[in-house]
């Protein structure tokens, strides 16, 4: 069935807040025409707003598709997918690489309308010799001023010597933001430096907070398993949004009452920035229960 794409937010926006709060892939953003690809008796196309047709088409993008007989042996798999990506026609870049043009890059997958990690997609996408754009960099919890260094190394299709591309996207895979949906990010770069694409996917260090090691050593398993006992939660059932979110308030102060004294001494009275303490906590929590 067609599913409209999401709008991706620029980073800093409010329906994106604390997406860099976990391990964030960041890949190139190109410059094309959104389009999706689905499976109903047949291969069917859309842009990002409505479905198309080969009487009312989207610069050839249908025509294209069903030619591909790859993609449809894919779909023979793989029939309760959407596939989503960057049709490349000319648009506001220029600079793409000759042999780039007139092909579809898949950038997303929804299965049962939820996104599909990378790391799974990637090789059913590979297995049937299908475009998709690769991840440049993996990176737990990156700052935006660290993103933003990373613009000049897209040069994903780009030519030689042509500068770089038009910016990148963020995803965390799981995330939701606090309207409980799943919002990527972008940074889009406004001129251009050349630089160099390297295929292979990179893996960032950042360096880690005070808040994080304190998260990392004592919201353990063990602590959110004892407080979800207290509150007699049947795991055999969806969660209750009331009684997750006492959940975290039930983990967090015993973080604060049970431990800071512990914590405290071990980091030399350190400066802690309690919000973020708590953002991290829930992250934990979550990552935890697989939520």
């Amino acid at each position: 069935m067609f599913l409209k794409y999401q709008h991706i937010e620029r980073l800093g926006a409010e329906e994106v807040e604390d997406l860099l709060s976990g391990e964030c892939y960041v890949f190139p953003k190109i410059d094309g025409t959104n389009g999706q690809l689905w499976w109903n008796n047949g291969l069917c196309a859309g842009s990002r707003n409505r479905e198309l047709s080969l009487e009312n088409d989207n610069q050839g993008f249908m025509a294209w598709a069903i030619k591909q007989e790859n993609i449809k042996a894919f779909f023979e798999e793989y029939p309760d997918v959407n596939l989503f990506g960057e049709w490349l026609v000319p648009h506001t870049l220029r600079t793409y690489k000759d042999t780039a043009w007139n092909k579809f890059y898949v950038f997303d997958i929804i299965k049962d309308f939820e996104y599909m990690h990378y790391e799974t997609y990637k090789p059913m996408l590979e297995k049937y010799n299908i475009e998709y754009i690769p991840a440049l960099y993996k990176v737990y919890q990156p700052t935006e001023t660290q993103l933003i260094k990373l613009l000049d190394k897209n040069v994903y299709l780009i030519k030689e010597g042509e500068g770089y591309g038009e910016g990148l996207v963020i995803k965390r895979y799981g995330y939701k933001n606090k309207y409980y949906r799943t919002t990527w990010a972008k940074l889009v770069s406004n001129d251009f430096k050349s630089g160099q694409y390297k295929a292979e996917l990179h893996e960032l260090k950042a360096p880690v907070t005070i808040e994080q090691k304190i998260v990392n050593k004592y919201v353990t398993e063990h602590l959110v398993l004892k407080e979800k006992m207290k509150i007699h939660y049947n795991t055999t059932k969806t969660f209750n949004p009331v009684n997750v979110a006492e959940l975290f308030n039930r983990i967090y102060y015993s973080l604060i009452t049970e431990e800071a004294w512990h914590f405290i001494k071990e980091h030399k009275n350190p400066t802690i920035d309690f919000k973020k303490l708590y953002k991290l906590t829930i992250e934990k929590v979550k990552q935890i229960l697989g939520v």
